[in-house]
């Protein structure tokens, strides 16, 4: 964890959340397990737990939009490249496909980042890859993402709008909202979707769950993944990842896909039967560096690290009474500012993207500027 900044301003940038399981361990509260638990000692089974607030003690420093844009830039081998550099449409899919299970980021059990606040923006490069986030809705939560790398000519979108329900035992968050990824050296777009994520009480666990539909129409090729867990008595496996590629139009599967988001992954050629290890989760998420501020003068008071600073100061020192004295300063000043719009009859309109909602499609998140660029927040390389 670092803090960077000069004179009275500084902004608080913390590590990435990793494959070691212990990132955030020192942001916890005495008597964690029982606390955690007790949150949901009044919650009925089947509802939705949008505008749940956790305390302090439960969170990590950094915001929801800076875990979400981690999952863009924050990786050890640049599978974007690979994605744009093979050959044949085929090899591109499959490298597509690997890139996806990239952005399936270890949560940790217990801890959850804050909230965002509606306009909070979150803005960084890696390489030639720049990256811009923005909360677009407050209630419900919803999160856009666009990115682009000049260089390789990539640019990707996503929209996201998680729904929290409660289980009795568990805690699921179904992920809506479209992401697409343009490899525009060779004109196609692939459109995907998220997994579920799941909280389990009994054993504690963290996973992703659910299916996963890849598909690019230019090249006529889909895939299916299904994200599982282990049941309570040990069937399955955990952060099992198992599906196939194949041609939309002759539904002919061309590899089968298993293994673990959190290891290794193998694609095995129908035809041939070779397997090939298309994702190594070690490589992605080695060596993870932690963003540094180039140009203090450059971040927007709507970055997420400055939004939270004094907060993430107060969890990182473990000061929990500062630390519910400034998440609380943050949630008012939000309020005020929504019954000041709503007094007026004015209407929040996002700064960075046109935003759009039917009961059919969902969310749909456009960006407005073409490009994106260079951000004043930097992940060394």
């Amino acid at each position: 964890m670092v803090s960077e900044g000069n004179g009275d301003m500084k902004v608080v940038l913390t590590k990435p959340l990793s494959l070691d399981g212990d990132a955030h361990a020192d942001y916890k509260a005495p008597n964690f397990a029982q606390r955690f638990l007790s949150l949901f000692r009044n919650v009925r089974p089947g509802s939705d737990l949008t505008n749940f607030q956790l305390t302090p003690q439960f969170n990590i420093p950094k915001s929801q939009l800076q875990c979400f844009g981690e999952s863009a830039y924050s990786f050890g081998k640049n599978l974007l490249q690979q994605c744009n550099n093979a050959e044949s449409s085929l090899e591109r899919f499959i490298s597509v496909v690997a890139w996806s299970i990239s952005t399936t980021r270890p949560p940790h059990f217990g801890v959850a980042p804050y909230n965002p606040i509606l306009g909070e923006t979150h803005h960084v490069s890696r390489g030639s890859l720049n990256v811009l986030l923005e909360q677009v809705s407050h209630h419900p939560p919803v999160s856009a993402l666009h990115a682009t790398d000049d260089k390789e000519n990539i640019e990707f979108i996503w929209c996201q709008h998680p729904v929290p329900k409660f289980y009795g035992t568990r805690v699921e968050a179904e992920v809506l909202g479209k992401r697409q990824l343009k490899l525009l050296n060779h004109g196609e777009t692939y459109m995907m979707n998220s997994p579920k994520l799941m909280v389990r009480f009994f054993p504690p666990r963290v996973d992703w769950i659910g299916d996963v539909n890849i598909c690019c129409q230019e090249s006529g090729l889909e895939a299916e993944l299904c994200y599982a867990t282990s049941s309570l008595f040990g069937r399955g496996g955990l952060h099992s990842v198992k599906g196939k590629i194949y041609q939309s139009s002759s539904m002919k599967t061309l590899y089968e896909v298993e293994g673990h988001w959190n290891s290794t992954v193998k694609a095995k050629d129908i035809n041939s039967g070779k397997e090939t290890i298309i994702y190594d989760a070690k490589e992605v998420f080695s060596e993870l560096k932690i963003a540094v501020v180039e140009d203090l003068q450059g971040i927007r008071p709507t970055e997420s690290a400055a939004v939270w600073n004094e907060v993430s100061k107060a969890i990182l020192s473990k000061n929990w009474t500062k630390a519910r004295e400034e998440k609380s300063t943050v949630e008012d000043n939000q309020r005020k500012l929504a019954k000041e719009r709503n007094s007026k009859g004015e209407t929040w309109v996002p700064n960075n993207f046109t935003v759009s909602y039917s009961k059919e499609d969902g969310w749909d998140c456009s960006p407005i500027q073409e490009r994106v660029p260079p951000a004043p927040i930097v992940v060394p390389i």
